[in-house]
């Protein structure tokens, strides 16, 4: 059964209230009057100053949100915030924060907040995290965090042992190299921060001289593309997996496993002593872990309420994270997620980077129809966060029914597309100003990662980046018209190839440099905000049935070729479209001569 609060109930539908006819209503003011455009609304001082918020967070850094830009009035947010009370989304972020199984269909709770909070948090009596007094679907706050923080202690014990050299490998090196093998968010969250940090001063000093690589799809091309020139004697292996069975992973790490032992079982060494030094378990199953080889002390504890693309601040994220940059400098990044796990919790809605940002998510796709978002960060080492927001946004929001398994009558979740600046004016500009217009953000940074400004240059690099950073949303908002295009000359030929209708929304978040604590707050920002959209359409963000119909007709096709690869077997049991492709595809060198590549494992 759905929690139980006083004041909201779970199985209410947003589009049953009168506040949702009062945002249509809205909507289709914004799509007939033209005083509503973004070139008017841009221009009065007043309502853009109302529709920023400042936060200011420890170390005097800043978090500058401006959504002046979106295609919303004052009125427009007080009404997205009244359909936010009637729905009771105060509520149901108390029931997140508080342990209750909001998770429905799983009878979990949501708890990644829980994996970034410090060892001394505490629980308040009357706070249902505070302990089982709270209620049935309460969950035991204190328990929870202690076993958490006895996994950080493990975790960077075992980092410490990793990069001092005092854990070594079979061949007594030091190990220079982490493979990560996971799919989904095991990968795509800690790839983010691999990446968001590898130019961050810092992190570079305690990541010199080691490598860290991700492993995910089944294809042999990016096995052999990550193990390509590694020394196997100086390498350690990460395997995440929460049941430990997922295909991909499983198959991959069989293949780690032969790697390593093809090349390492010399002279005595046996494949027990090669699997138990240089092979890592992160799992909720520890039993499966075991019997694939992997030491019960080299075994990492996920708990079922560990959702995969919540998961970069459990172990999954911060022992490879930890071993690649350090232990402190993974602190931060848990510590920023701390700080933003704090404002969403507790902050006015009114102030609420994560809760607008949710609300106005809501207003452009439900009520203004548009179909796609970008998130575009001008900075490089922020090229993974676009993939990291598509995985966390649309697989936990791209849902058809609403809490109660009825259908939805609106489409929930978009499409997030995303690259970083300013490659994204070559790639998703022409496409925005002048094709298919959809809202973005643009992510900006006051100080650089790194700083180069040549001789005899006006400006830096980086406030040259900045200078795209400013400008692009507000080419966005006002376009360029016909009578501008006179104005200046231009031949009449062309003069319709170069206007730009322009009232193209975006928001901006213009923050005070890209560290570890930064990391962590756009991590936890992304994930509140995902978390917004979707209590207020009702759905649950918190599972992911749609991923896995593909992986069980798989396991079909997968017996089918195995059987026909050893026997001979014919091709049955499929529609007729797919029996004619696996039958071109196994009468394709039914004997093929293995590669050079494949004799070796």
């Amino acid at each position: 059964m759905p929690p139980s609060t006083a004041t909201t109930s779970w199985t209410l539908k947003c589009t049953d209230l009168p506040q949702f006819d009062a945002l249509e209503a809205e909507a289709d003011l914004f799509r007939t009057d033209d005083k509503l455009h973004l070139r008017n609304l841009c221009n009065n001082s007043a309502r853009c100053a109302g529709l920023t918020v400042v936060y200011t967070t420890p170390g005097h850094r800043k978090i500058v949100y401006d959504y002046s830009r979106q295609r919303v009035t004052g009125e427009t947010i007080a009404l997205l915030f009244h359909l936010a009370d009637a729905v009771g989304l105060a509520e149901r972020r108390e029931a997140m924060r508080t342990g209750q199984r909001i998770n429905l269909t799983e009878d979990r709770p949501v708890l990644h907040h829980v994996l970034r909070m410090p060892a001394d948090f505490h629980f308040v009596r009357h706070d249902p995290m505070a302990g089982k007094e709270g209620g049935a679907q309460a969950t035991d706050g204190a328990t929870t965090l202690r076993n958490v923080h006895e996994v950080r202690e493990r975790v960077r014990d075992f980092a410490e042992r990793v990069r001092s050299g005092a854990y070594k490998s079979v061949k007594h090196k030091h190990f220079r190299n982490t493979i990560v093998i996971g799919t989904g968010g095991f990968k795509i969250g800690p790839q983010f921060v691999a990446d968001a940090l590898q130019a961050d001063p810092a992190a570079m000093h305690g990541s010199a001289g080691r490598r860290l690589l991700f492993l995910s799809n089944m294809d042999p091309v990016d096995f052999s593309t990550v193990v390509g020139d590694l020394d196997p004697a100086e390498t350690l292996v990460v395997v995440v997996s929460k049941t430990f069975t997922a295909p991909e992973t499983i198959l991959n790490a069989r293949t780690a496993k032969t790697w390593l032992v093809q090349n390492m079982a010399v002279g005595g060494i046996t494949e027990n002593e090669i699997v138990g030094k240089h092979m890592i378990g992160i799992t909720s199953n520890p039993t499966l872990c075991q019997k694939f080889g992997i030491r019960r002390e080299n075994i990492y504890m996920l708990w079922d309420w560990v959702n995969p693309r919540f998961s970069v601040c459990s172990a999954a994220g911060l022992l490879p994270l930890s071993i690649h940059f350090s232990s402190e400098v993974l602190s931060e990044v848990l510590n920023g997620a701390h700080d933003m796990d704090k404002h969403f919790f507790h902050a006015p809605l009114g102030d609420n980077i994560p809760v607008i940002m949710g609300l106005l998510g809501v207003w452009n796709s439900t009520f203004l129809g548009y179909h796609c978002r970008a998130v575009l960060p001008y900075s490089h080492a922020m090229r993974s966060f676009p993939n990291f927001v598509q995985h966390v946004d649309m697989e936990s929001n791209g849902k058809r029914v609403a809490l109660d398994g009825s259908s939805l009558l609106h489409r929930s979740a978009e499409i997030t597309l995303g690259e970083p600046g300013t490659n994204v004016q070559n790639v998703l500009m022409q496409l925005m100003h002048q094709g298919r217009p959809f809202p973005a953000d643009f992510i900006g940074f006051m100080e650089a990662q790194q700083h180069i400004h040549l001789e005899n240059e006006a400006l830096s690099n980086h406030d040259e980046l900045m200078s795209n950073f400013f400008a692009q949303p507000d080419a966005l908002a006002y376009g360029k018209t016909l009578v501008d295009l006179i104005q200046e000359g231009i031949p009449e030929p062309l003069r319709e190839h170069m206007v730009f209708n322009g009232n193209r929304p975006s928001s901006s978040i213009l923050m005070t440099r890209l560290d570890a604590f930064a990391v962590g707050q756009l991590i936890a920002m992304y994930e509140h905000r995902t978390a917004v959209q979707g209590f207020i359409w009702g759905i649950n963000s918190w599972d992911q049935f749609g991923v896995e119909l593909g992986k069980v007709l798989a396991t079909h096709i997968r017996s089918q070729l195995s059987a026909s690869r050893k026997t001979g077997a014919s091709v049955q049991g499929f529609n007729s479209s797919t029996s004619s492709l696996l039958e071109h595809f196994l009468a394709h060198g039914k004997h093929p001569e293995p590669t050079s590549t494949e004799k070796t494992l």
